[in-house]
């Protein structure tokens, strides 16, 4: 049997053909339009001995007779059982013309070579978009009643499917799968669309929350998703069927779940917070159409609307399909596949194995340099207070992925003892003595910077202190908050103010402030350090908004405790899980790689979202861990171990300040 097949080297094509190529006596005639040596090297690979009956046919979708030669038409003449049309532009967020033009020409075209060569029959692969956003259920006889098809990939399958229907004058049949997901069996695609527009915002939540954490989720319509190996099961078993032409049928699941359920079990299956919580995006049509258009057609709604999408790694406009109306009738393609065994499997069985070869295998993390040395290679670090602790371990790791390193500190022997250190491993660091609460100091600094290295492309805002001494104990002492604040608050912005005008102007630069764990838990005893790390979150914020269009990017880190000259005081921290600076670093690493608004351990993102649900309960845990932890200050001996409530409690709120 003779095939011609357009689109077979693509998701659902080349598995297609794969399936077509297992008949014996077929022979393939692929129209493609790139037939490098690679291309054609990875298409044999993917099918084995059958691609010895595949002829190569050299075509373009969008030009007269697919582009095909008279030559090839030639050949072909009368000797095509089934022509295949699958090959079509799928991307919603494709150009509207290259859309309409590949789409709906390319189909008539198809068709015209169809019956130009003599083929016997023409097999149309639509799409459940030629409903457009019909609200109800569309039967697989339907095709006028279409509705909202203003979308343009909507419109384009929508008219292709029509010129079938009118134009066709070979037998044709038409089939519409749903939304074309990985293989059932294995979770294999090409592709990350769909579905998997959410999986990047999936795996964020499971990196940045507990899993026993609940999280709001989406609500909306049911979305049809089906394994790539059942629409390809289902079209070479009707295709091959008698007495089917000049009908439609639906490649969907009967039983499709709502956005929420989807949503569910992809977190299930990525090990991610449940979605407990589910917003309803049908909430959004209580809003008449005109003033949410209206609404949506201003600068800064757009703005903040593409703001959101892009961070949570969604495309343009995909929030409008979340509240998907439109059910699919397929009993007509059930009847013909039910005697041959070929049914959609539920999702439940499959969305692990879909999570599992995305992230595996598509993840855009995995294409990109997410390495610290593609981060910071060739730049320019300022890290203040790096002659010591936290400060020292992240310029180490900094030099050692190629940057420039400048490191910041009021004594100048550790910082030549830090500098000593890095040379015995083979690395550079560049020194300057300042005290940055200085504004004269760090004038000094921010001019070497220029002149000598030409700008800083990151600035580290390390430098600090701390003092562990409940309210009680600080009323006769308010120079602790003024000497907290003079460091930790004005010292960073001493130096970032005189850094960003040249960042901004180079349109280039990334401020990491180190906080504390302590703003997201409001930990008693640190009520000053506390309060200094705040501000310079509040200034951060405030700041980010200002800079965020003029290239210039802000993190704050909250550090749990860490092992460094600061908690040495406090003997009892001796019996507390504690990070080392090398372990710290890797926060700061994490912040200058990603470059995220925020970085936090899971434990500091939970008692944020607990404080604010619930900050009565919130108050009260605080309040016992101080009762329970107000005699474990620096008199106490060293040796002297926790009680085994204070070792069950630091080990529960592991790395906050106690």
């Amino acid at each position: 049997m003779n095939y011609a097949v357009t689109g077979g080297s693509g998701f659902i094509g080349k598995r297609l053909v794969r399936a077509l190529l297992a008949r014996p006596d077929a022979v393939v005639h692929l129209i493609v339009r790139d037939q490098s040596p690679e291309r054609m090297e990875a298409l044999r690979n993917f099918w084995g001995e059958g691609f010895a009956r595949v002829i190569p046919v050299r075509g373009d979708l969008t030009e007269p007779g697919l582009g095909t030669s008279a030559a090839d038409r030639s050949a072909m003449t009368g000797k095509i059982d089934h022509v295949f049309h699958l090959g079509a532009i799928y991307d919603l967020e494709a150009d509207p013309d290259r859309a309409r033009l590949t789409n709906v020409q390319g189909t008539r075209e198809a068709v015209r070579l169809a019956e130009a060569i003599g083929a016997r029959r023409f097999h149309h692969m639509s799409s459940i978009a030629v409903a457009g956003l019909y609200r109800g259920i569309f039967r697989e006889d339907m095709y006028d009643e279409a509705e909202a098809l203003d979308h343009p990939y909507f419109s384009s399958k929508h008219d292709a499917e029509g010129i079938v229907r009118r134009e066709c004058k070979v037998p044709w049949r038409i089939y519409r799968p749903g939304l074309v997901v990985g293989d059932s069996r294995t979770g294999e695609t090409d592709k990350a669309d769909g579905p998997y527009y959410f999986f990047k915002l999936i795996q964020t939540l499971r990196r940045t929350m507990p899993p026993w954490l609940p999280a709001i989720g989406l609500e909306g319509g049911r979305i049809n998703l089906v394994p790539v190996d059942f629409v390809v099961a289902a079209l070479d078993h009707l295709a091959h069927a008698d007495g089917l032409d000049g009908r439609c049928f639906h490649l969907t699941d009967p039983n499709p779940e709502r956005v929420g359920d989807l949503l569910a079990r992809f977190a299930e299956a990525a090990h991610a917070p449940p979605f407990t919580m589910r917003i309803n995006a049908a909430l959004l049509n209580l809003i008449p159409a005109p003033v949410l258009s209206g609404l949506l057609a201003l600068t800064p709604v757009q703005q903040i609307v593409q703001a959101i999408t892009r961070d949570l790694g969604l495309p343009d406009g995909i929030l409008r399909f979340v509240n998907y109306p439109t059910r699919f009738d397929c009993r007509e393609a059930e009847r013909e596949l039910k005697p041959a065994g070929i049914a959609v499997p539920p999702i439940a069985d499959y969305a692990w194995r879909l999570w599992d070869y995305w992230e595996r295998h598509l993840d855009p993390d995995l294409f990109v340099d997410r390495s610290l040395r593609g981060a910071v290679a060739g730049r320019v670090a300022v890290v203040t207070g790096g002659s010591s602790g936290i400060g020292r371990a992240t310029a180490l790791r900094l030099a050692e992925a190629g940057a420039t390193v400048v490191i910041v500190a009021r004594d100048a022997d550790r910082l030549a003892a830090a500098k000593e250190e890095a040379a015995g491993r083979g690395l550079a660091l560049q020194t300057h003595a300042a005290d940055i609460t200085d504004p004269d100091q760090c004038d000094a600094l921010a001019e070497r910077l220029r002149t000598g290295f030409g700008g800083a492309d990151i600035l580290i805002n390390n430098a600090g202190r701390s003092i562990r001494r409940s309210v009680q104990d600080s009323l006769d002492r308010p120079h602790d908050f003024e000497r907290l604040m003079r460091i930790n608050y004005f010292g960073a912005l001493n130096l970032t103010l005189r850094l960003l005008p040249d960042m901004a102007a180079r349109r280039r630069g990334h401020i990491v402030n180190i906080s504390s764990i302590g703003v997201l838990t409001n930990a008693p005893h640190f009520s000053g350090y506390v309060a200094s790390k705040a501000a310079l979150e509040a200034w951060t914020r405030c700041a980010a908004a200002e800079y965020l269009d003029r290239g210039v990017e802000f993190t704050v880190v909250n550090m749990p405790l860490v092992r460094t000259a600061m908690t040495a005081s406090v003997h009892f921290y001796e019996h507390v899980p504690i990070l080392t600076p090398e372990q710290a670093s890797d926060l700061v690493v994490e912040a200058i790689v990603r470059r995220p608004t925020r970085v936090a351990t899971r434990l500091g993102v939970f008692g944020q979202v607990f404080n604010a649900l619930s900050p009565r309960a919130g108050r009260i845990v605080m309040n016992t861990a101080f009762r329970m932890f107000t005699m474990a200050t620096g008199a106490q001996p060293a040796s002297e171990a926790l009680t085994p409530d204070q070792a069950a409690f630091a080990q529960l709120l592991r790395g906050i300040h106690l």
